[in-house]
């Protein structure tokens, strides 16, 4: 057979390529390496969408997905009461609280208080819905959060709980009073009222709750 007409081998091209490929622990080196890098840049991209999304919308969506109550307790003279949330108050009651509101503003802040010898902000919710609306509350603001459906910042109305979330944490807790106004146990100024447009709290605001609705 003529020289110039037999087939190409390939044994020499495929000894080059054998000889340059990866083999036993260095391959398996290279792939872990590759791995990793491929792992590492999924998670800066989960980092990079999760950082888009606001506060608010991150507290909303963990904690729908916690375990919330449905139900809450009155004390009544005849004893106590198993209520549905949102609790129907009437307008006298809801006024009441207002007014406790205005009586207590100025009241100093007390870490762990719930008197009007001094309160923090749970302890201040706890003792208004207990003083006009006779409700066992949870005494954490973490507790209080899970109590009631969740309720969006546009969808407020007065008496709904608000909170305020530092990182992925609950830690402040207040009452809605209408007008993007909320009272609440501040621990500079003591009890006193403030709006959800101001800088500070608007930027760390998680969710409402609703737990009593005004007749």
């Amino acid at each position: 057979m003529n020289p110039e007409h037999r087939k190409p081998s390939l044994t020499g091209p495929m000894n080059e390529i054998t000889r340059f490929a990866p083999k036993g622990a260095n391959a398996e080196r290279i792939l872990r390496t590759a791995a990793l890098l491929a792992l590492s840049c999924l998670t800066l991209v989960l980092g990079a969408c999760q950082s888009t999304r606001s506060l608010s919308d991150r507290m909303e969506s963990k904690y729908s997905l916690k375990k919330r109550k449905t139900s809450i307790s009155r004390l009544w003279p005849q004893g106590p009461e198993r209520c549905s949330l949102p609790v129907q108050v009437s307008g006298r009651a809801f006024r009441s609280m207002l007014d406790s509101i205005e009586d207590s503003r100025g009241v100093r802040y007390r870490f762990g208080g719930t008197t009007p010898d001094g309160f923090d902000c749970s302890g201040f919710v706890q003792y208004l819905y207990n003083l006009s609306f006779q409700m066992l509350l949870p005494r954490t603001s973490g507790e209080l959060a899970l109590v009631g459906p969740i309720i969006r910042r546009d969808r407020l109305q007065p008496g709904d709980l608000v909170f305020f979330a530092s990182g992925d944490e609950i830690t402040h807790v207040g009452v809605y009073i209408g007008n993007q106004r909320f009272a609440h146990a501040s621990s500079k100024a003591g009890i006193s009222v403030n709006t959800l447009f101001q800088s500070y709290y608007n930027a760390r605001f998680a969710f409402g709750t609703r737990i009593i609705r005004v007749e």
